[in-house]
This record gives structure tokens, C-alpha cells and sequence, in this order.
């Protein structure tokens, strides 16, 4: 089992981002991976800088392999979305992958166009999918659906195509999606639902390696931890389809005036105790994921990944 830092654009400008991903590989991260955003969920975050220059800096100044959430159809073209997978691929061979989502109103309604309904949501996914996916295996593609592409070509491609990940947080989505995916992410959640996720990939002949992004909050006091986590993430707990179509920052923060500390809790696992991690990230390993990704919801990075580092990253490696 590989640990990742995942690297948080809505909550830290590029320049620190930057230092953060490269002190992760110093003190012995194995890859990282990042958000996509135009915009935070909560003012408190405050950041969303562009993910995929922010990519080519951090390729270029470690040796990590980067993944990147990112949403075709709306605010970015698929083509474009293929070009820009191709370019990093290519310069940057065997070290990249792209998870592919529906995409969140909170940072695709600046098109200004209609946010469509789930379903149409997830079948303009697969359309996109479907053209990044021929585009970077060499074709010309012309497509007229819920995208439209007119002779599209890449005349830069990399030698191997960069892995196309699903997303997923339902056992429907890991059904569905077997039928493209190169490999599967989902984020924490019950043991139970995790272990249902896998089970119905795997029953659905998915494929390739199945992967987990753990929030969580430590600092080395339990008062601490427990306010980092309110601070950051409480504005991220709501369930779909909240999340997903909620359009602004200050949506977010409404809702998250009626938040609990115990609706954080079942978001984040927030402790001091650097043993109460490494626990809960094996019995998250134990059900078979490959890689995990851990995101630390603070701001600061550092003491966290210092700390992880001695005391938590041998154990689960161990």
C-alpha cells in the first residue's frame, strides 16, 4: 500500500501548495494528488488556483506521480481536457493520471450555462470520456451529443496514455463506471460502504488499482485538531445532492451555521492521537485499497507531514 498527500487548491495558494507537495516527497510520501477548483467552498478556505499549471510545476520539481480530479463538459471542454492529459503525459511519462467526474455547480456555473440534472450529468460524463479517451489513443474525433466536437487531433501524445480514473461515493457510481475506468477513487467513509464500493467494482469487472482520499485533522492537541476540522471542513459534510449543486461559497457557509462538531467527525477523523490514525488508515488499507491519499484539512501543512512521517507512515508501511 503506496501513501499520498493530496494537495488542496481550495485551501492553499499555489506558491505554498507548491512547497507543501515537494516537503511531502523529502520526508518520504510516495505520490500526491490534487483538487481542480475555480472556487473554495468557504470563505475560510479563501484559495483555488489553477491545477494543472500548478501540475507542470510540480512534475517538473519532484519525481512524485500526480493524479488530478477534473470535471469535463462544462467548464472545460473535453478536447481540451484530452490536451491537456496528453501534454503532461507526454513530458512527463508514467507519472500522471486524470479521475474523471460529473462535475460540482459550485465551480462549473460560471459557464453560465443550465447545470443539468444528475443523469445528464453522468451521460455528458461518459460522452467526454469517451472523446479524451480516443483522442489520446491518436484519433481524429468528431462527436455531436451532449458535447460536440468538430475534428479534434492531438499532435503531441504520450507514449503510454495516462490512467482514466473514476470518482466515485456510491456503490451505483462503481457499478456504472466499470465500463471505462482505468482504476476507482473514493473518499472515506462507514467501513461498510467502502467495502460495498470495492465489492460491486470488482463485481461490475472493473479494473485497475482502487484508491482512497482520507480527510482528516491532527494537531498535537485534541482541542486543536477538533478546531482546524470546524474551521475547514465544515462547509464539505454535506451529502449529495447538496454538494453537488450548491453554487456559491456563501451557500456553503450558510448551511454550515446549523453544522455539528459530530456531522465534522463523520466527515474527517480528527484526533491528536498520532496511534488513532494509524489505525484507522490500516483498517481503511485492510479492505484492499492500494493507494491512499491523506489531506490533512488544515492549512498548514508542515508539522503534519513531519509528524505523519516518523510516526505514522512506517507503521502502515511496516
Amino acid at each position: 500500500m503506496r501513501i499520498g498527500f493530496h494537495a488542496s487548491h481550495e485551501q492553499i495558494s499555489p506558491r505554498q501548495l507548491l512547497a507543501d507537495v515537494q516537503h511531502a516527497e523529502r520526508v518520504g510520501y510516495d505520490m500526491a494528488m490534487c483538487s481542480d477548483h475555480f472556487s473554495p467552498w468557504s470563505a475560510r478556505q479563501g484559495h483555488s488556483g489553477y491545477a494543472w499549471s500548478w501540475l507542470g510545476a510540480a512534475l517538473a520539481t519532484t519525481d512524485l506521480e500526480f493524479g488530478c480530479v477534473c470535471a469535463p463538459g462544462q467548464r472545460y471542454h473535453p478536447a481540451i481536457v484530452a490536451q491537456k492529459i496528453a501534454s503532461l503525459g507526454q513530458m512527463f511519462p508514467g507519472r500522471f493520471w486524470t479521475a474523471l467526474g460529473s462535475g460540482e455547480a459550485s465551480n462549473e456555473h460560471i459557464t453560465g450555462d443550465r447545470w443539468p440534472d444528475k443523469e445528464t450529468r453522468t451521460r455528458r460524463l461518459e460522452e467526454c470520456v469517451d472523446v479524451i479517451r480516443r483522442m489520446l489513443d491518436g484519433e481524429e474525433v468528431t462527436h455531436d451529443g451532449l458535447v460536440r466536437v468538430d475534428r479534434a487531433r492531438l499532435w503531441d501524445l504520450p507514449q503510454e496514455r495516462p490512467r482514466l480514473v473514476a470518482p466515485v461515493v456510491s456503490v451505483e457510481s462503481a457499478t456504472r463506471v466499470a465500463a471505462w475506468a482505468d482504476a476507482l477513487i473514493t473518499i472515506n467513509q462507514p467501513v461498510e460502504k467502502l467495502r460495498d464500493i470495492i465489492d460491486a467494482y470488482r463485481a461490475a469487472d472493473g479494473r485497475g488499482p482502487i484508491s482512497l482520499q482520507v480527510h482528516l485533522s491532527w494537531a498535537p492537541a485534541a482541542d486543536e485538531a477538533e478546531a482546524i476540522a470546524w474551521d475547514q471542513w465544515r462547509s464539505n459534510v454535506f451529502a449529495p445532492p447538496v454538494c453537488w449543486d450548491t453554487e456559491t461559497h456563501e451557500g456553503f457557509d450558510t448551511m454550515a451555521e446549523h453544522v455539528t462538531m459530530d456531522s465534522v467527525h463523520q466527515s474527517v477523523v480528527v484526533s491528536h492521537d498520532l496511534s488513532e490514525h494509524r489505525d484507522r488508515l490500516a483498517e481503511f488499507g485492510g479492505l484492499g485499497f492500494d493507494d491512499i491519499y491523506l489531506h490533512h484539512v488544515g492549512q498548514e501543512q508542515t508539522a503534519y507531514l513531519d509528524a505523519f512521517s516518523e510516526q505514522v507512515l512506517p507503521a502502515l508501511r511496516g
